[in-house]
């Protein structure tokens, strides 16, 4: 088989999803697609390991094994007992021989067995048994009865035979933008319901590249979804040196979103990153010991104004992250700000994270906080974007960047104003939604770069200014993007006028003879 191109496992991998879309929701069935083309993507890797060692090593079975035990995963041998007087049934837990098996009434409860096969294999230095706990193949409320799921699942064996993933066949570029590609497509057709997995790729783009991430450095996502976020951030780290030279932490409360976060870490070849799961407002995991790790970058999409984020245990907080105020019980939006900056490294950790226009302007205890976060000097930009980019709301929102090396003793503690860019006009429609084009990604970062005024576009604002306005961030207060009223000609205003009456004069002199001439007039 030749080289598969990114168009053609994306093509593929789509047409997979032929096998629900119609019957199952998307929200539900995309469980079933990403972990099926998980567990291809490991058969595959399996098999061209194996491959590799059989040209080296020759008719040498046992060796291979053994050194296959030691690879990055093991795809065990499945031993089945006997059933109604049929031999034992043995098989390499891999994608082919479930294949081979797609005719078989109990084809679900065969891949189920497989995947738990795989779990518990590798317990010990892979995290596969929370990819694969909560989804079954052989679920008859999610698959439909016996016939119906049966149907299904040879259907989605068949779809997935044709899509090549061997490391030697497809790059792992490829293989993982396939992954994020399968992501972004269910969350158009999820909808709203996209909102705890996916933020769009040019937010996250945007995002990942504000706080310019390097080699050698700990990122943190505390509200990860399926992590393409942190894979944004390891890219950008790309622009400077090794992205492989960078260590990466998140942090999901839902346990299928979860399961996304490390196929997705693992696909795209980050094996060591940290993955939790839990609530991070309730209960950060992400720990050294029993203090808070701290992060060299901190980034987030999270939930817009959560409503009861747990305020009521905040106020008792162990990690004394709210020592700033207390968001409001119906909206979290600032726990989630505060967490984020209490775990970025003192005096040079960086943050940025998405909000909604509420954050700039509410006031009560979201706006004393807002006041102390400026007067501890840490916000560093405020950046609007277009309305209409998320498939989970149509409204505008912003980003935050905040810099703890503006703090005293920090590399920018002389830092005393605040970059203001309006770039809520910068975006590419596309069907039902606005996309974030490479050419708005790079103007926002320029002008972030240069920290430079530039006029209808972006404003550099003093502390003492935003004091003065009751430390309200609305980007119209410093910022006037209004196109402006072209410049009137009062003297060309006159010549047309005069042009125009004399223009009229003669149609009526005109008008006058016709009407004489036909005797209306005398």
């Amino acid at each position: 088989m030749p080289v598969q191109t990114q168009e053609d496992i994306n093509r593929i991998a789509w047409k997979a999803c032929d096998t629900f879309r119609g019957s199952i929701d998307p929200a539900q069935y995309k469980d079933y697609i990403l972990t099926m083309m998980f567990f291809k993507y490991i058969s595959d890797v399996w098999h061209d390991h194996y491959e590799a060692y059989a040209k080296q090593y020759g008719d040498n079975p046992e060796r291979i094994e053994r050194l296959m035990l030691r690879d990055r995963f093991v795809l065990p041998v499945v031993t089945l007992p006997a059933h109604k007087g049929e031999s034992p049934d043995s098989f390499r837990a891999d994608f082919q021989n479930l294949f081979d098996r797609r005719e078989r009434n109990n084809i679900g409860e065969l891949i189920d067995i497989a995947l738990r096969q795989i779990a518990e294999a590798n317990k010990d230095r892979l995290h596969f048994d929370d990819v694969f706990r909560g989804i079954s193949f052989n679920s008859e409320n999610a698959l439909g009865d016996t016939a119906e799921r049966n149907a299904r699942l040879k259907s989605l064996l068949n779809n997935f035979y044709d899509l090549d993933l061997r490391p030697s066949h497809s790059s792992e570029d490829v293989i993982g933008n396939t992954y994020m590609y399968l992501i972004e497509r269910f969350a158009s057709d999820a909808g709203k319901k996209a909102g705890e997995f996916y933020t769009p790729t040019g937010v996250s783009t945007l995002l990942a590249r504000l706080v310019d991430p390097r080699p050698g450095m700990r990122i943190c996502d505390p509200t990860c979804g399926s992590a393409g976020l942190l894979i944004e951030a390891a890219r950008a780290v790309a622009e400077h040196g090794d992205a492989r030279n960078v260590a990466l932490y998140g942090q999901e409360m839902n346990q299928g979103t979860y399961a996304l976060a490390l196929m997705n870490m693992f696909i795209h070849g980050y094996d060591a990153a940290r993955i939790e799961r839990g609530d991070t407002l309730r209960n950060p995991l992400l720990l050294d010991g029993d203090r808070l790790l701290r992060f060299d970058i901190v980034v987030a999409n999270p939930p817009f104004s959560l409503d009861q984020w747990g305020v009521d245990e905040a106020g008792s907080d162990r990690f004394k992250r709210f020592w700033r105020g207390l968001p409001p019980k119906s909206r979290g939006d600032y726990a989630f700000v505060s967490h984020m900056i209490e775990v970025a490294l003192p005096q040079r950790g960086r943050v940025a994270v998405v909000v909604p226009h509420g954050v700039l302007f509410r006031g009560a205890s979201e706006g004393r906080i807002r006041q102390r976060l400026i007067e501890d000097n840490l916000l560093d930009a405020v950046i609007g974007l277009p309305a209409n980019l998320f498939p989970t709301t149509g409204i505008p929102v912003a980003i935050l960047v905040f810099d703890r090396a503006r703090e005293p003793g920090g590399a920018r503690e002389a830092v005393d104003d605040v970059l203001f860019i309006d770039a809520s006009r910068d975006f590419q429609p596309v069907k039902t939604r606005n996309r974030l084009a490479p050419e708005h990604i790079e103007r926002v970062l320029a002008t972030h770069r240069a920290r430079q005024p530039v006029e209808r576009y972006a404003a550099l604002v003093s502390r003492a200014d935003i004091a003065a306005n009751d430390y309200n961030l609305n980007i119209a207060r410093y910022l006037d993007s209004s196109e402006p009223e072209p410049e009137i000609d009062l003297r060309a205003v006159q010549r047309d006028i005069d042009r125009l009456e004399t223009e009229l004069a003669a149609v009526r002199a005109e008008m006058r003879q016709h009407l004489a001439a036909l005797g209306v007039l005398e």
